[in-house]
């Protein structure tokens, strides 16, 4: 059952509470009009359970939502993204 995913905006992170446990997106806002996502946690409990899927897609609504350009600093989310295509757009381009 999908956990409720919260836009924690001053703190600049996306969060939610499973089980006890915690899980976090991190992101910034470099430049007008760009997002990146900086970091992601998983409690240790959560791992292997989707909540990271969970939190990239709540992450990328949103971008998509303001229409922000998107720059995956974070690891996960570059592999996230690279596995679904439907976010390529996203992707804040080289020029």
């Amino acid at each position: 059952m999908a956990a409720s995913i919260t836009h924690q905006q001053q703190d600049q992170e996306f969060t939610t509470t499973r089980e006890g446990h915690s899980a976090e997106l991190a992101y910034s806002l470099p430049a007008p009009g760009v997002i990146d996502f900086t970091h992601t946690y998983v409690d240790e409990p959560l791992r292997g359970k989707g909540v990271g899927e969970e939190l990239a897609k709540a992450a990328l609504t949103y971008a998509r939502q303001q229409q922000l350009r998107v720059r995956t600093s974070c690891p996960f989310m570059q592999q996230y993204v690279e596995r679904h295509p439907e976010y390529a757009e996203l992707l804040e381009s080289g020029d």
